[in-house]
């Protein structure tokens, strides 16, 4: 991985965390993208500890805003002349209906809006870089999904786990039809279901909420284990020219009905791009 630039959402902790530390640890220069000044530099200090030489960079932004996306694009292809991987790993739950800045649903905006637009301002710059690889971190929960297209936040009735699982469906519809998309071009795009991981994920919700997710954490996998998926798919040579596939502990697996409807992945598109204000045919 050695002149390879890998950029990773959700770098200050968990599975971004480990996954960075991972690709630094194969000698790639690596970017964390991070909203909290503070951890983001504990990040950086430690995956620089890690590293196998690469640089290691930070960049600041709230992937639930769009001009932070719009300004994390901008700020990646001002600073990095070419771009090999891009993890999608950011993440978040909630159990109260929110939302952004833009108006959007606060899940529905970070787990797969702020992904969708990221990629589409680095697309260029990922082709001329190509091989290059877009990995997006998933869940098993995309199983339970639906994409309720009249109401995508959920606001008329709002259970945490539907709105979960709707964004993570979008994950997964997302990468297929990406993939479609990126076809010739020598970019790819997978996604991991990475198993139940002790991270942060969740901890936004209060107190109990946060002391639940300690509780439970002897029962997770640990960050590093979660990781493993997302770092070979990044820089494995044998998945290369893999493309357009759902994986679970470096497997392929066949994902959901719903996931698998490509009519459902060009109108989520299309509703995506109208939602970040992109052309829809790019």
């Amino acid at each position: 991985m050695r002149g390879r630039t890998c950029v990773v959402t959700g770098a200050s902790s968990g599975i971004g965390r480990a996954t960075a530390r991972a690709l630094a640890g194969l000698g790639a220069d690596v970017v964390l993208v991070c909203r909290d000044v503070a951890r983001s530099a504990a990040a950086r200090a430690d995956v620089a500890a890690a590293s196998a030489g690469g640089a290691v960079d930070v960049v600041l932004g709230d992937l639930a805003v769009q001009r932070d996306v719009r300004r994390v694009a901008a700020e990646l292809l001002a600073r990095f002349p070419a771009l090999h991987v891009l993890v999608h790993n950011a993440g978040v739950v909630n159990l109260r209906h929110a939302t952004t800045p833009d108006g959007i649903e606060v899940v529905f905006a970070v787990n797969h809006l702020a992904p969708f637009l990221l990629t589409h301002l680095l697309r260029d710059r990922l082709v001329a870089s190509a091989p290059a690889r877009v990995v997006t971190v998933a869940s098993a929960a995309h199983q339970l999904g639906t994409i309720d297209f009249d109401d995508l936040g959920r606001a008329r009735a709002y259970r945490w786990m539907p709105v979960y699982a709707q964004s993570k469906l979008a994950n997964v519809l997302f990468t297929y039809e990406l993939a479609r998309r990126l076809a010739g071009t020598g970019v790819t795009a997978n996604c991991v279901h990475p198993g139940a991981v002790g991270t942060r994920l969740g901890q936004n919700n209060g107190r109990i909420a946060t002391a639940l997710t300690w509780l439970l954490r002897p029962l997770f996998r640990s960050a590093e284990r979660g990781a493993d998926t997302v770092v070979w798919l990044a820089s494995a040579p044998d998945v290369a020219t893999v493309t357009g596939r759902y994986f679970v502990d470096r497997r392929p697996r066949t994902s959901s009905a719903a996931s698998r409807d490509e009519a459902l992945a060009r109108r989520l598109w299309d509703v995506s791009a109208r939602l970040t204000g992109i052309d829809a045919a790019a």
